[in-house]
C-alpha cells in the first residue's frame, strides 16, 4: 500500500521555504511605499498608483509565467523573474521623487511577484497528494507571510537606527537575491522530488472556462475579494496607525505572528475540517476585525488584537480556500485553476490600492474601512452561501432516498395484494 508520505524531504522543502521567505521580503516592502512617497511630497493616491501599476504585468505574467514553467520548469522561472523583484527594491529605494519611474518600478514588481506567487503552489502540488495540499500551502503561504510581513519592520528597524526608509528597500533587494540564486539551484532537487508528473501549466481560454464554470470558481472569487481586504488595509497601515498616534510596527508584528503561527500550528487541524465551515467562520473572523480597526482600536493592545484578528482570519481563510481551488477543479485543470487563483489575488491585493489611497484622500480613512467593510461581507456572504446551498441539496438527496426506499418497500405488497385479488 503507498505511504502518504510525500517524497520530498523535510531539508528540500525547508530550502524551499526558506528561498520563498527572502523572496517575499521585496513584496512586503511595498507597504512602506506610502511613507516613502510621502517623504518625498506625494500622498496615498500616489503610493496607491504605483502599488496597482503592478497589476497591469500580473495579465502578462498569468500567460507567461505557465509557459516559461512548462519550458524551464517552475524553479527556474521563478528565479529569472525573481531578479525583476531585486530590480524593483532597488528602483524604489533610488528613484527620485514619485513620478513615472516608480510606476516603471511598480510594474516590475507585479511581473516577478505575480510569476513566484503563482508557480509556488504548482510546485508544491507536484510536491505531494491533493490530500496534503492544504496543509503544504500553509507551510508555503506561512513561509510568505512571514516574509511579507517582515518587510515593514525592516523600515521600523531601520528608523530606530537613525537609517533613512530606503535601507529597507536594499535590505529586500539583497534577500531577494539570495532567493533568486536559491531557487536556482533547487531546480533539479524539485524536479526529481516530484511525487507526480506535473500537469501542463499554461492558460488556456479552454482551461479557463472549465474552470470557471466548475465550483473551484468560488475559492477563486474568495480569494480575489480576499486580496481587496488585505491590499486595503495593509498598504496603507502608515497612514492608519499616523491618524491615530500608533505605530505601525504592531500590526505587522501581530499580522505576521498570528498569520505564521495559525498556518504551522493549526493550519493542520482546520485543513482536516469541513472546509465550508471553516472559510464561513474564518471569514466572520476577518470580518470582525475590520469593524475592530473602525470602531474600537485606540490603544496599541487594541490594535495588536484587530491585527491578531485579521491574520487569522485572513490567514486560514486563504490556506482553506487555496486548497479548494486545486481539489474542485476538474480534472487535469489543477494548474490552471491555481492560476486563476493567483490572479484573481493580485486582481484584489494589487488593484484595489488605487481605489483606496484615491479614497483616503478624498473622503479619509473612515470611509476606506467602511468600503473594505463591504467587501468582507460580500466575501462572507459567498461562504454562506455555499453552506446553505449544500445543507439544502443534501436535505433533498436524503429526501429524496428515503421516498426511493419507502416506496421499493411499499410496492411489492401492492403488487402481491393485487394478484391475490385477480386470483379469487
Amino acid at each position: 500500500m503507498p505511504s502518504a508520505t510525500p517524497q520530498v524531504s523535510s531539508r528540500l522543502f525547508g530550502l524551499f521555504c526558506l528561498a520563498s521567505y527572502l523572496l517575499s521580503l521585496s513584496y512586503g516592502s511595498t507597504f512602506l511605499l506610502s511613507l516613502l512617497i510621502g517623504s518625498r511630497g506625494g500622498n496615498e493616491h500616489d503610493a496607491g498608483s504605483v502599488i496597482s501599476a503592478a497589476m497591469l504585468s500580473t495579465f502578462v505574467a498569468v500567460i507567461v509565467s505557465g509557459h516559461l514553467s512548462d519550458l524551464l520548469g517552475a524553479a527556474r522561472s521563478i528565479a529569472l523573474f525573481g531578479i525583476l523583484l531585486v530590480a524593483a527594491s532597488l528602483g524604489f529605494a533610488l528613484a527620485p521623487g514619485f513620478g513615472n519611474l516608480l510606476l516603471f518600478f511598480g510594474l516590475l514588481l507585479g511581473l516577478g511577484w505575480r510569476v513566484f506567487y503563482t508557480l509556488g503552489p504548482i510546485i508544491v502540488a507536484s510536491l505531494v497528494t491533493p490530500a496534503q495540499r492544504a496543509k503544504y500551502f500553509a507551510l508555503l503561504s506561512g513561509s510568505m507571510m512571514t516574509g511579507i510581513g517582515s518587510g515593514p519592520l525592516l523600515g521600523r528597524a531601520a528608523s530606530a537606527l537613525g537609517y533613512p526608509i530606503t535601507a529597507a528597500f536594499y535590505l529586500a533587494a539583497l534577500a531577494s537575491l539570495i532567493g533568486v540564486l536559491l531557487f536556482w539551484r533547487l531546480d533539479s532537487q524539485l524536479k526529481n522530488a516530484s511525487a507526480h508528473s506535473a500537469a501542463v501549466s499554461r492558460i488556456s481560454w479552454r482551461a479557463a472556462a472549465q474552470v470557471l464554470s466548475s465550483r473551484a470558481v468560488f475559492p477563486i472569487i474568495m480569494v480575489g475579494l480576499g486580496g481587496c481586504v488585505f491590499g486595503g488595509l495593509s498598504s496603507f497601515q502608515t497612514s492608519y496607525a499616523a491618524a491615530r498616534s500608533l505605530d505601525y510596527s504592531l500590526f505587522f508584528l501581530g499580522f505576521m505572528s498570528a498569520a505564521i503561527s495559525s498556518r504551522m500550528l493549526i493550519a493542520g487541524f482546520v485543513v482536516k475540517r469541513d472546509p465550508f465551515r471553516a472559510s464561513c467562520l474564518l471569514s466572520g473572523l476577518m470580518m470582525g476585525s475590520i469593524l475592530m480597526f473602525g470602531f474600537v482600536v485606540d490603544d496599541g493592545f487594541s490594535y495588536v488584537l484587530a491585527a491578531v484578528m485579521l491574520g487569522v482570519g485572513y490567514g486560514l481563510t486563504y490556506s482553506v480556500i487555496n486548497g479548494l481551488a486545486a481539489n474542485e477543479a476538474p480534472n487535469g485543470t489543477t494548474a490552471q485553476s491555481l492560476l486563476l487563483f493567483s490572479l484573481s489575488y493580485f486582481i484584489g491585493v494589487f488593484g484595489f490600492p488605487l481605489l483606496a489611497g484615491k479614497i483616503i484622500v478624498e473622503q479619509g480613512m473612515a470611509t476606506l474601512l467602511l468600503t473594505v467593510l463591504v467587501v468582507a461581507v460580500l466575501n462572507w456572504l459567498i461562504s454562506v452561501g455555499r453552506l446553505v446551498w449544500r445543507r439544502a441539496v443534501t436535505s433533498i438527496a436524503l429526501q429524496q432516498a428515503w421516498t426511493v426506499r419507502r416506496s421499493s418497500g411499499t410496492n411489492p405488497n401492492r403488487g402481491r395484494t393485487n394478484s391475490s385479488k385477480d386470483s379469487n
